[in-house]
């Protein structure tokens, strides 16, 4: 009879044990989708600093080939895009273009001293899904 009665009080410890096991594992797998998410935005991030890498050394190329016409450079954050009246403004309008193409809501700045040739260039963009909101990326340069 002991032997039964043990049994008896035994019977619902196998179902506990599946619970606490599919609530372990659920945990880890919330978990680990939390740090693939992380991991994903973050390498999202990186893309688009070095795309933005990649986008100021392609006007500070340009303004290198022009360097006869440094001061036409000059353009402020949030200004509207050259006509295209000169190479400088072309090569303006070019950048401010792929700025708006690449990176999310886009906008440039440079800054060049024609005596100095000392170049400043700025980038901002909106981070997707982000904590750090906006970023921006300045690069400074002797042509």
């Amino acid at each position: 009879m002991k032997v039964s009665s043990h049994k008896h009080r035994q019977k619902g410890v196998g179902l506990i044990e599946i619970l606490v096991t599919v609530l372990l594992l659920s945990t880890a797998l919330l978990s680990l989708a939390v740090m693939q998410k992380r991991s994903l935005q973050f390498n999202h991030e990186a893309y688009l600093r070095s795309q933005a890498n990649i986008l100021a050394y392609d006007i500070i190329d340009r303004a290198r080939a022009n360097i006869a016409n440094i001061a036409g450079y000059n353009v402020a954050l949030a200004a509207n895009a050259p006509t295209g009246a000169s190479r400088a403004e072309t090569d303006l309008r070019d950048w401010l273009g792929n700025i708006a193409v690449t990176l999310p809501n886009g906008d440039g700045q440079i800054i060049c001293n024609s005596t100095t040739h000392l170049c400043s260039v700025v980038m901002s963009w909106q981070e997707l899904e982000s904590e750090n909101g906006t970023t921006a990326f300045v690069y400074e340069t002797v042509l």
